[in-house]
């Protein structure tokens, strides 16, 4: 995400905890909430998805098999 979207986040959670925001402004501030969730969660889906384990017996074994297979 880019930093200025960042800023801008924070921008307006700090305006709506001093004098409050207008309704553009919390549609905004929504967009830009579910944009940042969604870049966090497809990363950490992209992390998870490189997780495998070593087993005792020197396999490997994937966390969890990858979609299509």
């Amino acid at each position: 995400m880019e930093q200025s979207k960042l800023d801008r986040i924070n921008e307006l959670y700090r305006k709506s905890k001093s004098e409050g925001l207008t309704p553009a402004e919390k549609d905004e501030q929504q967009k830009l909430r579910k944009e940042y969730i969604r870049l966090v969660h497809n990363n950490l889906r992209g992390q998870l998805d490189n997780v495998s384990f070593l087993n005792p017996d020197g396999t490997v074994t994937p966390a969890r098999p990858k979609k299509g297979n």
